[in-house]
């Protein structure tokens, strides 16, 4: 039965353990599955941001076409994001040689500037209420500048500044933890601690990612891009149809 206007459905899921998971697993193929196209296959930086930003644009299209959570057409606009996200970062320190400093104050800018336009224009940055395209497309935008930045940042302290994958990911996994403490115990602003672990995720995934699939000469453990990125898909892929399934993470009807 369809929602009645005046009660719309939210159009992205609630905070829950299985969304924090899929995230997590999400950014981490996001690296992987971005250094196999463009290395293993050899496809590039160019030509692999091309056609992931292509497939992206499609999977926004189908996302913002539907009036309520589905599980599988928001995760897929996630994966693709967290892809095309590491690419905008890899091509600017890569190709056009911007330093990573440059990159991570830059992306912290745009962050904050997509949060001050949208609640300039909304009055709330609140993901429990987004029912109308405005909305949604402030969300997309500041999901893909979280991606973005979180690569930058990882790659600052991982490479940059040498702490290693290990090292990174142990960091910012000690740090969302406090903001999570924060929350829980010192009432901490929900919104902005979600947007904050939000960032934050990112770089963690991407240290472990690269952990797991880098060689021993480079830190990591060797099991490649081509495992790596099918283990975290797989287990995406599962959780989204145990999702699909329940319909756990939907949020009931919010008030405009």
């Amino acid at each position: 039965m369809s929602m009645p206007f005046s009660h719309p459905a939210n159009r992205v899921p609630m905070v829950t353990a299985e969304f924090w998971l899929i995230k997590l697993m999400a950014v981490t193929m996001g690296e992987t599955a971005a250094d196999y196209l463009a290395v293993n296959l050899g496809f590039g930086l160019t030509m692999t941001s091309l056609v992931m930003a292509g497939l992206l644009a499609v999977a926004l299209v189908v996302q913002f076409a539907q009036r309520r959570y589905v599980p599988w057409a928001y995760w897929l606009a996630v994966v693709l994001i967290s892809i095309v996200g590491t690419l905008v970062t890899d091509n600017l320190v890569d190709n056009l040689g911007v330093s990573l400093v440059t990159t991570t104050v830059v992306f912290s800018t745009a962050l904050l500037a997509t949060f001050a336009l949208w609640f300039a224009s909304e009055k709330t940055l609140s993901i429990h209420a987004i029912f109308t395209p405005r909305r949604e497309a402030f969300y997309w935008l500041a999901i893909g500048v979280t991606f973005a930045l979180g690569t930058a940042a990882g790659d600052l302290l991982a490479e940059h500044f040498g702490l290693g994958y290990l090292a990174a990911g142990i960091l910012f996994g000690l740090i969302i933890l406090s903001v999570t403490l924060g929350y829980l115990t010192l009432k901490l602003d929900g919104v902005w601690a979600f947007w904050i672990v939000y960032v934050l995720t990112r770089p963690l995934g991407a240290s472990f990612g690269d952990l797991l699939s880098q060689p021993a000469d480079y830190g990591g453990l060797g099991f490649g891009t081509i495992v790596t990125s099918g283990m975290f898909l797989s287990a995406i892929v599962a959780i989204v149809i145990y999702l699909s399934a329940t319909r756990k993470g939907e949020d009931a009807a919010v008030n405009p």
